[in-house]
């Protein structure tokens, strides 16, 4: 999934806590999309699983979108659609994906977490938790530190490189 740089505009004198806030509400956008995706290829249990994930996913994007006004910014758009990091044909590539988005996810609230202070990097580092748990459990296991992934010791390029949004000429 996409995850695009953000990029605030001229109007937007982005403090880093700022920019944090976009860079997770964009991996939020990105997961949206990665959910919907995923979500026809499971049934059963895992695929109540992933409707939960996306309700929630859905849900910290609006309170992120909110949190973007009020530090005084325009919250980053999503893109019309992402690039998959692989083709999801079936249950088990949707449940690998599902685990990718956990990760990306991970990785952008614990950029949050060491931008702010007080009860938001006490929301964030709920997110970076809850992201992680949703992680090991689609993988079946979990990572040493969740949201580091870059640095994991033989750790699936796949899963950590940025995915542009469909269409994107490139990183932004």
């Amino acid at each position: 999934m996409s995850v695009r740089s953000v990029r605030p505009s001229e109007d937007d004198a982005a403090s880093p806590e700022l920019t944090a806030v976009q860079a997770a509400l964009a991996a939020e956008h990105a997961a949206v999309y990665g959910y919907g995706v995923l979500g026809g290829r499971l049934d059963g249990k895992r695929g109540a699983e992933a409707r939960a994930a996306y309700d929630g996913h859905r849900s910290r994007r609006d309170a992120l979108a909110r949190t973007v006004r009020d530090l005084g910014g325009r919250p980053v758009a999503a893109a019309a659609a992402y690039a998959l990091p692989f083709a999801v044909a079936d249950a088990g590539s949707a449940e690998r994906l599902a685990a990718v988005l956990e990760d990306r996810i991970a990785g952008a609230y614990a950029d949050l977490v060491r931008a702010c202070e007080g009860p938001r990097r006490k929301e964030a580092a709920g997110a970076l938790r809850e992201a992680a748990v949703r992680s090991a459990r689609w993988r079946g296991g979990n990572v040493a530190f969740p949201g580091l992934a870059e640095r994991a010791a033989g750790a699936d390029p796949a899963a950590t490189a940025p995915v542009e949004a469909a269409g994107a000429d490139g990183p932004r």
